[in-house]
C-alpha cells in the first residue's frame, strides 16, 4: 500500500472503528505525516513502509530531538507510530517489527501546580453559594483537602464516624488500600463542624459529605463547585481539589517540613514522588529572587 493511502486508511480506522476524537485523529495524522516526510528524505525517495527498520524509527526520534521537540511530544509521536504500524500489520499484511524493543524518551512527571497561601485561603473560606448548607459543605471539604493533604477520593470516602477532630489523628484509606493517619488542625474541625450543623441527622456509617439527594457526594460535583468558585473569585485555572493537596505539601515544604514526613502525610509509596514538590519550592524561590534582586534583569 502506498504510504499516503496507508495513512488515510489508518485515520479512517481511527475515526470509524476506534471512534477516536477529532483531536486525536488530527494529532495522529500529523505524527504519521511527520514520519513519512522524514522517511522520504531518509530513504531517498517515496517512503517504503515494507522496508522500515527499527533503526529508521530511532533515526526519526533522534531527528525530532535535534529539532527541539520535547520528550513528551516525541513519546506521543512514537505511540502514534506504533499504533499505525500495528494497524498495517493486522489489516494490510505489513511484516511485523519488534516494536517492544523500541522505547521512547521518558516523560518527566509534571511539576505539581500549587496555589499561593492567599489563594488557598480564598478557596477554603470564600463562597458563591446561595445556600448556607452548600457553602458550609464546600468550605468544609476544601478546608479538609488543604488542611490534611487528602486526595478528593479519600475525603469523599469518609463516613460520619470519621469526622475529623483536632488533636486526634484522622485515619485515611489511600491508594492500594494503604492506611495512614494524618493530624487535624482546629480550622479543619471547625469547618466540618459548621457543615454538620446544616447536614441532616445521620448514623455513623453514613457519608460525611453528601450531595443534593442525600447520597455520597460525587467528585465531579466537588470539582464543579471549585470551578464555579474559581470563576467567581478570580482564582487561577489550576485551582482544583487536587491542587489543594499540592498546596498542602508545597506550603509544608516551604515552612521547613521534612520531606520524609510529607511523604508519610501524603501517603506516597515512593519518596521520589514527594520530591517533585522540591521543584515547586525552588521555582517559588527563583521567582522571589527575580522579583526582589536588583540585578535580576
Amino acid at each position: 500500500m502506498a504510504p499516503l493511502a496507508a495513512r488515510q486508511a489508518f485515520l479512517d480506522w481511527l475515526t470509524g472503528e476506534r471512534r477516536a476524537s477529532p483531536e486525536t485523529v488530527e494529532a495522529y495524522g500529523r505524527d504519521i505525516a511527520d514520519l513519512l516526510a522524514f522517511l522520504g528524505t531518509h530513504q531517498g525517495g517515496e517512503p517504503d513502509l515494507a522496508a522500515l527498520q527499527l533503526a529508521d524509527l530511532r533515526a526519526f526520534l533522534a531527528h525530532r530531538a535535534a529539532e527541539g521537540i520535547g520528550n513528551s511530544s516525541r513519546a506521543r509521536q512514537l505511540s502514534a507510530i506504533k499504533t499505525f504500524l500495528r494497524f498495517l500489520v493486522r489489516r494490510h499484511g505489513l511484516a511485523p517489527l519488534p516494536l517492544g524493543g523500541l522505547t521512547g524518551p521518558r516523560r518527566k512527571p509534571p511539576v505539581p501546580r500549587a496555589l499561593t497561601e492567599s489563594q488557598a485561603r480564598t478557596a477554603t473560606t470564600d463562597s458563591f453559594e446561595d445556600s448556607p448548607a452548600l457553602a458550609a459543605r464546600n468550605q468544609a471539604l476544601f478546608t479538609l483537602l488543604y488542611g490534611c493533604g487528602l486526595r478528593i477520593s479519600e475525603a469523599l470516602a469518609l463516613d460520619m464516624r470519621d469526622a475529623p477532630k483536632a488533636g486526634q489523628g484522622l485515619r485515611v484509606l489511600g491508594k492500594g488500600q494503604k492506611e495512614r493517619v494524618v493530624p487535624v488542625l482546629p480550622a479543619v474541625e471547625g469547618a466540618v463542624a459548621e457543615w454538620l450543623r446544616h447536614r441532616s441527622p445521620a448514623g455513623p456509617n453514613d457519608p460525611l459529605f453528601t450531595g443534593a439527594k442525600g447520597g455520597r457526594l460525587a467528585a465531579t460535583v466537588a470539582q464543579r463547585a471549585l470551578q464555579d468558585l474559581r470563576r467567581a473569585t478570580g482564582l487561577p485555572e489550576h485551582a482544583t481539589p487536587h491542587s489543594l493537596r499540592h498546596s498542602f505539601a508545597t506550603h509544608l515544604l516551604g515552612g521547613g517540613a521534612d520531606l520524609r514526613a510529607i511523604q508519610e502525610l501524603l501517603g506516597h509509596a515512593s519518596l521520589s514522588t514527594t520530591q517533585r514538590y522540591t521543584a515547586v519550592d525552588q521555582a517559588g524561590l527563583l521567582d522571589t529572587w527575580r522579583r526582589a534582586h536588583p540585578r535580576a534583569d
